[in-house]
């Protein structure tokens, strides 16, 4: 069986249910793909064999005996920000290089209970802070599609573990686009689910109030199986929604494209960064939807200009409230020799967190501080609520929004991209976290340079059902979910 990483969840799956092979060939295929092709791609951040293995072996008991579940035995990589009893957990910066947390996140501990096999925990932009995943302290992860390409961020490495075959599926979350760009770079289907659908405990906070974790992989379906582990109520996390999860697997064929109402904003089509052949792909995408039955209706999202502006307030005002408990006292990097408390904290802070964390932490405190915090904060809260309020109006008239996931394909790494044009890149993608709507992201082709184009549907609250089902059904009718990087043709 030298294909088990070609295989899908769902055949996955049917395999270990039928004996065709073992949970360990399946973990050990994999582990074997890691070592032997990672070193190129560079998207785990940590390798957990022996864990792995034990696990395996447990998953095989519970095949053999009639307990498993139906993911029991499949294996999965998680995001480095996922908090993981007794593996380092280090969000990809220096600050937390060697904390191993002493308990599980959420996400986690439903993984383990699923019967999911951990393969290992994968890179990241620091703090889930970028658009690359090369503000990451343990260097850039390649996009496998073209390995001088970033895999976006800041979920690169799950992105791009997925797209090379080095995990069937991973964990992601995102603030901003996390999932759904890097999904978008590297040719794969990602989720963001509604705000307070899957359980923030555990997961390392970046901004609070538009974190979320959500499912990576290459299909539909496939996340449709995460999703099933991955949502639901936890009392642990005040922000969760005590709302019973769908079967996101059951429900995948329970949306008809045939008169499903597609609307367009105006303004996300005439972006002056959209490159073209983005824009052609996408539109190609809507048009076979249409063809599908789909409706296609032009709708005005009149907020779109404030987007970037309001979460450049917001996120980095959260951040900086929530990474001031990473001051060299009770966990973290610590400086040497601090000659007092005030040298400890800015030594601790200066030498632990990169650059971007850095300038994301001062536009935050500068914005939160007396003087400036009526002017900044509250006026960009205000400007969220007319966001919001501007999709709201939009789906009184159509059932999901259409726009690209990114207005440019993946570019180089080290393409000399200053702060403010790579914060621009996520115009797409941040009204949906500022909303707290949900959103997916699917493969659609291919530019001139043969890397990957991302179309995004934007779903109405708790639609996430209905995102995956209609996405399902485009790739039941398309195949580019289905293409594979180069990287991930080759045998280990």
């Amino acid at each position: 069986m030298t294909d088990l990483h070609r295989l899908s969840i769902r055949e996955i799956t049917e395999g270990l249910s039928q004996a065709k092979f073992s949970s360990r060939e399946l973990t050990e295929h994999y582990l074997k793909r890691i070592a032997t092709l990672d070193g190129r791609v560079q998207s785990f951040v940590t390798v957990t064999p022996e864990q792995a293995l034990a696990q395996a072996d447990a998953a095989d008991a519970a095949l053999k005996s009639g307990t498993a579940g139906i993911l029991t035995g499949v294996p999965i990589a998680h995001k480095d920000i996922f908090c993981t009893s007794g593996i380092k957990t280090t969000a990809g910066s220096k600050m937390l290089e060697n904390f191993i947390s002493p308990y599980d996140a959420t996400v986690v501990a439903k993984g383990k209970v699923a019967g999911l096999v951990t393969l290992g925990k994968v890179n990241m932009d620091e703090f889930a802070m970028g658009s690359t995943s090369e503000s990451s302290y343990f260097g850039a992860t390649k996009n496998p599609w073209a390995l001088d390409h970033v895999p976006g961020g800041s979920s690169g490495g799950s992105a791009a573990a997925v797209a090379a075959d080095l995990a069937p599926f991973a964990t992601g979350t995102d603030t901003g686009g996390s999932i759904r760009q890097p999904a978008s770079f590297c040719g794969l289907t990602g989720l963001k689910p509604t705000y307070g659908r899957v359980s923030r405990f555990g997961m390392i906070a970046y901004a609070s109030s538009l974190d979320q974790g959500g499912p990576m992989a290459r299909s539909a379906e496939d996340c449709a199986y995460l999703m099933n582990v991955m949502a639901g109520h936890d009392a642990k996390d005040s922000t969760s929604i005590e709302k019973e999860a769908d079967d996101y697997v059951a429900n995948l064929n329970a949306t008809a494209v045939k008169g499903l109402r597609i609307g367009i904003p105006k303004q996300y089509f005439n972006v002056a960064g959209l490159d073209a052949e983005v824009k052609a792909r996408v539109e190609e995408s809507l048009k076979k939807l249409q063809e599908m039955g789909a409706t296609l209706v032009e709708i005005d999202l009149n907020m779109t200009e404030s987007y970037v502006p309001t979460y450049y307030l917001i996120a980095p005002a959260e951040a900086s409230s929530n990474l001031s408990r990473y001051d060299g006292v009770r966990y973290g990097y610590r400086c040497e020799n601090p000659v007092d408390l005030t040298d400890l904290y800015k030594r601790s802070r200066s030498e632990g967190f990169g650059a971007e964390v850095q300038r994301r932490i001062l536009i935050g405190t500068y914005a939160l501080s007396a003087g400036y915090y009526d002017a900044y904060y509250v006026k960009a809260q205000k400007v969220r609520r007319l966001i919001q309020q501007d999709f709201l109006k939009a789906f009184e008239s159509v059932d999901v929004i259409a726009a690209p996931s990114a207005p440019t394909t993946a570019y180089k790494i080290g393409a000399s991209l200053d702060p403010v044009e790579m914060y621009l890149g996520d115009i797409y993608t941040i009204a949906v976290n500022l909303a707290g709507l949900p959103a997916i992201n699917a493969p659609v082709g291919f530019d001139q340079d043969n890397l990957p184009v991302g179309l995004q549907l934007i779903g109405n609250y708790w639609s996430e059902s209905q995102l995956l089902s209609v996405v399902h059904q485009y790739q039941q009718a398309t195949d580019w979910h289905t293409q594979r990087a180069a990287i991930a043709e080759e045998k280990a």
